[in-house]
């Protein structure tokens, strides 16, 4: 099964900015690939698409332009012409645009220096960004509604391992990136978003074509295990999975 120059595109894209989700997709099957590397490579556009420049104005619009293409993509009309969009279009519905237009939306806190209002707003960021792209991915290759909120609580967990990484270089660029960053409330956060965690299970119980679209997830546990047990390794920017380990852990998932 062959990639087109756009399938090929996205996945250097992925390959270079996300090496995690790259060697999620790459011990998936070839037509889950089809799928997964448009959009984890649209993920990669849109989260940075804040951060490429300090005019708030210019990454509004750069926010702005990917919200007209889903919308394009929702409607059925001609989709502009882009690397990402032209294999998204393929096989991304009215619904999925949606969920992926409410992703973009949320991105618009990483524009501006403001901290989260609150618990809730923290949450809601991580859902609509790491749930909401999971749940695309897993309903595009055949998960079913009923799975939703499953695929959503793990996608939520692994959007906070990945945020809490992400803590040290955020802080650098003057941000406020926790509502709450003593470490005894970091442990609380990743203790809470453990319980019940059990990734494996989740991914036996959904369709079998889906379940690629839960290996992004193979470090979620022990990256919130260590943050749980040694919250200070946030702020230490030294939350990591050795190599080995996160060899065995991604050979698990395939």
């Amino acid at each position: 099964m062959s990639f087109d120059a756009d399938l090929l595109a996205c996945a250097a894209l992925v390959e270079k900015a996300d090496p995690d989700r790259f060697a999620a997709v790459m011990a998936s099957p070839l037509p889950a690939r089809r799928v997964l590397f448009p959009l984890y490579a649209f993920n990669v556009e849109v989260s940075r698409a804040p951060w490429v420049t300090q005019e708030t104005m210019i990454a509004e619009m750069r926010l702005q332009w990917w919200r007209d293409a889903l919308e394009e993509i929702a409607e059925g009309k001609p989709v502009r012409r882009h690397e990402v969009t032209q294999p998204l279009a393929g096989f991304i519905d009215a619904h999925g645009a949606e969920i992926l237009d409410r992703l973009v939306a949320a991105r618009r806190w990483d524009i501006y220096k403001e901290p989260f209002e609150d618990s809730a707003h923290f949450d809601s960021y991580l859902d609509d960004t790491a749930a909401g792209l999971m749940w695309v991915a897993a309903r595009a290759l055949g998960g079913t509604e009923e799975q939703e909120e499953s695929v959503r609580s793990l996608g939520r967990a692994t959007g906070l391992a990945r945020f809490l990484r992400a803590v040290p270089a955020l802080e650098e660029q003057q941000r406020v990136p926790l509502v709450d960053g003593r470490p005894e409330a970091v442990s609380a956060l990743a203790t809470k978003a453990l319980a019940g965690l059990d990734p494996l299970r989740l991914r036996r119980a959904i369709p079998a074509p889906a379940r690629p679209a839960l290996t992004e997830a193979f470090l979620t546990h022990p990256l919130l295990s260590q943050a749980a047990r040694a919250p200070q390794d946030v702020a230490r920017g030294a939350l990591a999975v050795h190599p080995l380990k996160r060899s065995l852990l991604l050979w698990r998932w395939s």
